[in-house]
């Protein structure tokens, strides 16, 4: 195991045996979205359990709630492997995305928490006024977006549909991925002020664009055949 998967053992254990198995759902979790544990990965729990410095139970309970998102599967042997997801798969699953998230995306206009929205366009503004560019930072901000559509659309069938289609975007992993911040933020923002103010229609071609936008990008930079 690298340095980078020592942090989140050591926070786990600062929060002692307290909801262990929730709090090793997150670490692993986190270690998946991060690219801490890429895809392809055979996870070796005794390994693993060590550098969380937690027993094998809780990482077990986590590791089938992750198996029941779509993060990681069964290997041929005991072992889970992180879940490896290849282009095709990320187009078909961003085409499904531009099916059902316009809509969740209205459906949500009068439910999200004006606080929210504030703070989620400052989050994006700070990302776009940074010196430096961290893949973290992105990642944390394009999930803030994204959840905040998907947590208020009221539709609890439709937010589990795009949660897990989520969970597969984000496990292709895009090499030129600082290429797309500026286009990300640009088109979150907005899809920020047509919830704003109210706009449905607008609302919803805002974030369909957004989508179309991911699809394209990747065609062009991975010369991908129409799938």
């Amino acid at each position: 195991m690298t340095d980078a998967l020592a942090t989140p053992g050591r926070r786990i254990a600062e929060k002692g045996q307290h909801n262990l198995a929730s709090l090793t759902y997150k670490a692993v979790s986190d270690m998946i979205r991060h690219r801490r544990l890429k895809g392809g990965h055979v996870i070796v729990e005794a390994r693993l359990a060590e550098t969380l410095g937690i027993s094998r139970t809780p990482l077990r309970e986590a590791l089938q709630r992750l198996e029941g998102e779509g993060l990681v599967r069964k290997g041929d042997g005991r072992n889970y492997v992180v879940r490896q997801v290849d282009v095709g798969e990320y187009l078909q699953s961003l085409k499904l995305r531009l099916l059902i998230e316009p809509e969740a995306a209205v459906l949500s206009i009068n439910a999200i928490p004006r606080r929210l929205l504030k703070s989620v366009r400052q989050e994006i503004h700070d990302l776009l006024d940074a010196t430096a560019y961290h893949t973290d930072a992105h990642w944390f901000s394009d999930d803030n977006l994204h959840n905040m559509i998907i947590d208020h659309c009221g539709n609890a069938v439709m937010a589990k549909v795009l949660r897990e289609l989520r969970a597969t975007t984000r496990l292709f992993e895009i090499d030129r991925l600082k290429d797309r911040l500026k286009p990300d933020s640009t088109e979150h923002l907005v899809i920020i002020e047509a919830i704003d103010r109210g706009d449905v229609e607008e609302t919803r071609r805002a974030v369909a664009q957004h989508i179309e936008s991911l699809i394209t990008f990747t065609r062009m930079h991975l010369q991908v055949a129409d799938l």
